[in-house]
């Protein structure tokens, strides 16, 4: 039997797109309008579902094996960002966002940021929400292309979370703090590649996955929470391990509104009003 996930949670580490702003929409307005050029139908989200979460070129292996467009892999990559550029810039944060993070903050937990997206891109759909991202300090902002991460070790394997708790244990370190461990750690994540990621790492992990692909696993929640869903199975030839079904490490929600701080053994605040970001 699993050991019930450790009480309170030390440290949040968060994924960007489809989780803490809205741009995995817009990566499939793009997708489809590219699409429709080409006279193919929209990306499904059986499709979509193994793309998301993953670094760039493993996304775009899946896309490509799947729509087989009458263009060079270079001729869609141009066009695709001549689009991102166009419509990423409209990117806005999903509901209970700003509520969460401000929340978090005066709580005290400490916050990273572990995303797929790679400089670029991170840039193009972040620059205009500066004042939700700030709340990550430089160093805990992790990103696809981080030169820390191993070539092939991108989400689903547990690399990049662990990263970005390593930022924020050698901050603490400076600071004459403790270390937070792995199973002190909450994942958000909306992917399922994501969530195995967090869970290889040795974290707890909140799901809160968009409706298409909450469909797309019905009936396969607990799965998806223990991070058994075989996105990673080179983890478990190395000790990276998943979890366990119904072990109590995964919580899936709707919605990242009115979060539920209790249940995470953080409380009901600091007293105060929280201040927006």
């Amino acid at each position: 039997m699993a050991p019930p996930p450790p009480r309170p949670i030390l440290a949040t580490l968060f994924d960007m797109d489809g989780l803490l702003i809205d741009s995995e929409d817009l990566y499939t307005l793009v997708t489809n309008l590219i699409l429709a050029e080409h006279s193919r139908p929209p990306l499904p989200w059986s499709i979509k579902a193994q793309m998301q979460g993953r670094p760039g070129p493993a996304a775009g292996a899946i896309f490509h094996t799947w729509a087989q467009l009458p263009i060079t892999r270079e001729e869609f990559m141009r066009r695709q960002t001549e689009l991102q550029k166009e419509h990423f810039p409209a990117t806005q944060p999903l509901p209970g966002v700003v509520d969460l993070l401000s929340g978090l903050r005066d709580r005290g937990v400490e916050m990273a940021l572990a995303t797929s997206s790679h400089k670029g891109n991170f840039k193009i759909k972040t620059d205009h929400l500066e004042h939700i991202f700030n709340v990550f300090g430089p160093e805990h902002k992790v990103l696809g292309d981080d030169v820390r991460i191993p070539k092939g070790r991108g989400k689903p394997a547990p690399d990049i979370y662990l990263l970005a708790l390593q930022t924020i244990n050698t901050r603490r370190r400076s600071e004459g703090k403790g270390e937070i461990l792995p199973e002190q750690c909450l994942v958000f994540e909306d992917s399922v590649p994501g969530v195995e990621s967090g869970r290889r790492a040795g974290m707890q992990v909140v799901w809160c996955p968009h409706p298409g692909l909450r469909q797309e696993f019905q009936g396969r929640e607990e799965e998806v929470l223990a991070g058994l869903t075989g996105e990673f199975v080179e983890g478990e030839a190395v000790g990276e391990k998943a979890g366990v079904v119904g072990d109590g490490w995964g919580v899936h929600l709707e919605t990242l509104e009115n979060f539920p701080y209790e249940r995470f053994g953080l409380g009901s605040g600091s007293g105060k009003k929280s201040e927006k970001l």
